[in-house]
């Protein structure tokens, strides 16, 4: 059983070969490209030749299809993760202009700071004490440090940062401005903030200084050799669309689809938009807290703090008995031990407006694919919820049923450790197929 466990869990790392443009910005929880070549060689029967992912992500499903010459299609509703994806599938830069721009503006970008009498070097005794900041650091406005992570960036790193984004404004160029700004949102999460995983995003003892702009040319570098091999292939069409992954049909036509991969969101209390909220604010993709009540809005409800009064997506679940009997036990559970707040309060309504979603989701789908058209849903087993044990697989499967999708299989993928009951809950891939119109 360890040996399985270790083996499922060796799967999800990202192989050395698959690191070329999949690495140039990824969630820490992404399925790995593996997944996606496994599925295609499954579905492929001579006529798959438009796939789908319409919770794309940082665009895994994208990135592995054009490798291969397929043409595909994401549909995301983060700004920040849908501008990712659109990034990694566009291989037309190239490589030595890039390097060649990217220099021009660290050289801009250093010259402020030795103005200022601050180095990018990473070992300055500075501000090895908050009292001895230097004063006149570049900051953020109260408002917008109200939509991040208390602490997730220290001063200095922040200013530096700053200092950065204004020389990539100041000598823009339309040709690389993405991948440029991409390399610095990886450069943010992983080497520039405070900001951990494990899996849940956190906050970390702050970094007195971090090498910003050395960090972000070292990403830019990255991306300029993986162009080098990558350019010749840049043929295949990918598309991206920033939409709501419920209404398919507002950016695709009918019958456009023979091949589904995707990961939606699971029903747990994570809340998405935290794990890029940093990058999103600071390269301007979320400027005020109308932009973030707008962007969950259009989300999958997968957690408590994206609900709103006027959702509805609840009202598709209210037939299904398995849906019911668990929002009721969770509530039950919450009655026993004597929760009151207003967010475990929400667990059972989410519950069932997560399952809404995705019904809406699969319904309006149904358009879209061709007939005979194959569906993978990675999903994950969640106990989040008063550790109430919610079956995500087969309550899809069933959903999916219901609505006319033929079931073909629930496969395990891998197992993980869950958070709240440190016990190991089963992901899976629930295979469908579209057999035509209803």
């Amino acid at each position: 059983m360890r040996a399985a466990k270790l083996l499922i869990q060796e799967n999800n790392k990202l192989r050395l070969e698959d690191h070329s443009a999949h690495d140039w910005y990824r969630f820490v929880l992404s399925y790995p490209p593996h997944l996606v070549r496994d599925y295609l060689e499954r579905f492929s029967n001579g006529r798959v030749k438009c796939i789908l992912d319409p919770f794309c992500g940082t665009g895994t499903t994208l990135v592995e299809c054009k490798k291969l010459g397929i043409e595909s299609i994401g549909i995301e509703a983060n700004p920040m993760a849908s501008f990712a994806s659109q990034v990694k599938v566009d291989w037309s830069i190239d490589p030595d202009d890039l390097l060649d721009h990217a220099h021009t503006v660290s050289e801009f970008a250093l010259r402020i700071m030795e103005e200022e009498g601050i180095s990018d070097v990473d070992d300055l005794p500075l501000f090895r004490h908050r009292q001895n900041a230097p004063s006149g650091l570049r900051t953020l406005s109260p408002d917008t440090w109200k939509l991040l992570l208390k602490d997730s960036i220290s001063p200095l790193p922040l200013h530096k940062t700053l200092v950065l984004l204004e020389a990539l404004q100041k000598h823009k160029n339309e040709r690389f401005i993405a991948h440029e700004q991409l390399a610095l949102a990886k450069a943010i999460v992983f080497g520039i903030s405070n900001l951990h995983f494990g899996p849940e995003v956190g906050v970390s003892s702050p970094k007195a200084n971090a090498p910003v702009v050395t960090l972000w040319l070292n990403g830019v570098r990255t991306i300029a050799d993986d162009l080098r091999q990558l350019r010749d292939r840049d043929h295949t069409r990918a598309i991206v669309y920033q939409a709501d992954s419920r209404h398919p049909l507002s950016v695709m036509g009918q019958e456009s689809v023979d091949a589904v991969i995707t990961s939606p969101p699971y029903p747990n209390e994570k809340e998405y938009t935290r794990t890029t909220r940093l990058e999103s604010v600071l390269l301007g993709f979320i400027r005020t807290k109308q932009d973030l009540r707008s962007l969950k809005q259009t989300l999958i409800r997968s957690n408590t703090r994206g609900v709103y009064t006027t959702d509805c997506d609840d009202l598709l679940v209210a037939d299904n008995r398995e849906i019911q009997r668990i929002a009721e036990e969770i509530e039950q559970r919450r009655l026993d031990l004597g929760k009151t707040s207003g967010f475990e309060r929400l667990y059972p309504r989410v519950t069932k407006l997560y399952f809404g979603g995705m019904a809406r989701h699969l319904a309006e789908l149904r358009s879209i694919l061709r007939p005979g058209a194959q569906l993978a849903y990675v999903v994950g087993d969640q106990a989040s919820y008063l550790r109430v044990m919610i079956r995500t697989g087969q309550l899809l499967a069933d959903i999916a049923q219901s609505l006319g999708y033929e079931l073909i299989n629930i496969d395990l993928f891998r197992t993980r450790l869950a958070t709240a009951t440190k016990e190991y809950l089963r992901e899976e891939v629930v295979l469908l197929r579209w057999p035509g119109r209803v």
